[in-house]
């Protein structure tokens, strides 16, 4: 297996990758190539996907600008001015792929990393990256996989029996697929609200919750969004697994959520019971035909390649400050728990290759002082 040394190994090109490849390359990094190895500190970024857009080229072809749900530039390049109709999976890839060539990011891809462990016992020694590539060794690893390829399925009895399809927001593509169906939409989040309002145009829907939402009047400001990642930081610094923000904030009252509601079709119902062969049956024993089951309950951080590390702890999180994990300093988590929003994987990006320029350069100055202090004295 080939391996090859760099400084820091991104993986995951996606808002949070980038956003920490551009400080890279802002503080002096460049590109792991065989042509530049001894330019100074070198990079290398990963991605998994074929194409340039992290997880904005799977989105279904509905979501357009105009709905795109928070901040969404990246650092050193705002998104060119787009037409609000247009659908976000064409506009932000295309972005993507300006800003990697903008500022020569040389992202690999597509390259899956599998495992990432340490090297050898010396806790200031190198992590392995092991990919579908080959290994590289590198003093610092900012993991930025985000949650696309997580969704979460809850398992619920009598999941197997249903004869109708059941799918992931992730697995969505468009409303039209369920013109004059019955669909059942499970999911207390901003894409469950805003699927329902698309696809309860087409057919008869119902919604579906654990918990009745905590509807806000209140804009999704600024105060609020920090009191929400404020949480979300709590819950890391202890190792849970994070959370949502609405979990936190409540739900806002969003236009399309007016929408439904103008409608007539936002109207929740308790979880079902269990699903059966032609639809769901209620806690009160009624039942709910349905075609389709559509699995609106968000997504899980893609972690499966940290396990050697053994950093994740029993309460489903990994220990992390400022985006630094706690057991494993070699190792940052930029687009995990309060840094999961654009803006905040921005700014996670930026303190990561902040705490790795300062720890290299202290290294660099205690190696100077020592080759000082060995140098022979002339006469």
């Amino acid at each position: 297996m080939t391996i090859r040394e760099v400084d820091v190994v991104v993986i995951g090109a996606g808002q949070a990758g980038l956003s920490a490849a551009y400080h890279l390359r802002r503080r002096g990094f460049v590109p792991h190539d065989a042509e530049l190895v001894d330019a100074g500190r070198t990079f290398i970024v990963l991605d998994a996907n074929e194409h340039p857009g992290g997880a904005w080229q799977h989105r279904w072809a509905s979501l357009r600008m105009a709905t795109v749900n928070g901040i969404h530039e990246l650092p050193g390049f705002a998104v060119p001015p787009a037409d609000p109709k247009a659908a976000s999976r064409d506009v932000l890839p295309t972005y993507f792929a300006a800003y990697e060539n903008r500022f020569d990011l040389h992202v690999q891809r597509p390259v899956n990393v599998t495992a990432v462990r340490r090297d050898d016992d010396d806790p200031n020694g190198r992590l392995r990256v092991e990919t579908s590539r080959g290994a590289w060794d590198a003093r610092y690893v900012i993991n930025a996989t985000g949650t696309w390829t997580k969704p979460f399925w809850p398992h619920h009895p009598g999941a197997g029996a249903f004869a109708g399809r059941q799918l992931h927001v992730a697995d969505y593509v468009s409303a039209a697929e369920f013109a004059g169906k019955r669909v059942i939409i499970v999911g207390a989040g901003v894409s469950a609200i805003q699927l329902l309002d698309e696809i309860s145009h087409v057919a008869e829907t119902t919604w579906m919750t654990r918990r009745e939402p905590q509807w806000i009047d209140a804009d999704f400001d600024i105060p609020t969004r920090v009191a929400a990642i404020a949480g979300i930081d709590e819950r890391v610094r202890e190792g849970l697994a994070p959370g949502s923000v609405i979990s936190i904030t409540g739900m806002h009252w969003t236009p399309w959520a007016r929408a439904a509601a103008a409608r007539g079709v936002l109207v929740r119902h308790p979880m079902f019971s269990a699903l059966e062969r032609d639809g769901a049956r209620m806690p009160d024993g009624t039942f709910v035909p349905a075609d389709v089951i559509l699995w609106a309950t968000g997504f899980r951080a893609a972690l499966t390649h940290l396990a050697p590390l053994h950093v994740r702890l029993p309460g489903g999180g990994i220990r992390a400050d400022k985006a630094r994990s706690l057991d494993e300093p070699r190792l940052f988590l930029v687009g995990y728990g309060p840094s999961a929003s654009t803006v905040g994987a921005n700014r996670a990006g930026r303190a990561a290759v902040r705490a790795i320029v300062s720890e290299m350069d202290a290294e660099a100055d205690d190696r100077a002082v020592a080759t000082i202090q060995v140098s022979p004295v002339r006469p």
